[in-house]
């Protein structure tokens, strides 16, 4: 995967985030949170399909760079984490447009489909107010087993 002189739609936010940390912005970072801008939201990926997707792109990254990278964007807010007990931690790009949605997650295979619930959004407000917290997310995994699964 080559790495063009123009800007790509997170380059700029990225490195001004990186630069207040005293941070630099590697190729590595940029072509993480890349991948993650061409699959667009509502892709979960673990951090061993990420470094897969690089490499069938000829980009070569390591693993590890790959977890702490994957940690920084997600500390950063330019990813969510998602952390299924069968399918290990999975990422997603963040996305104001896309913020409260719950996730169905095969038991067997790990596959992840996205779904939105008013009522599950009212249930955490509900509750949040109930104990007097105030309420930053609401979300539901629901386990179960896909079709081609059974």
């Amino acid at each position: 995967m080559a790495t063009s002189s123009s800007s790509t739609p997170v380059q700029e936010p990225l490195q001004q985030g990186l630069h207040q940390d005293g941070r630099r912005l590697t190729p590595q970072r940029l072509r993480i949170l890349d991948l993650f801008e061409r699959m667009g939201a509502g892709r979960h990926l673990s951090a061993e399909d990420v470094h897969q997707q690089l490499l069938e792109g000829e980009a070569k990254v390591s693993l590890a760079t790959i977890y702490r990278t994957l940690r920084l964007l997600v500390d950063m807010g330019f990813l969510q984490e998602l952390e299924l007990s069968e399918a290990g931690r999975r990422f997603e790009l963040s996305s104001a447009d896309h913020c409260d949605h719950h996730h169905l997650v095969c038991i067997r295979c790990g596959r992840t489909e996205e779904f939105e619930s008013v009522p599950v959004i009212s249930a955490g407000q509900a509750a949040a107010d109930q104990h007097g917290f105030d309420l930053i997310e609401s979300t539901l995994n629901v386990r179960g087993i896909c079709p081609d699964c059974r």
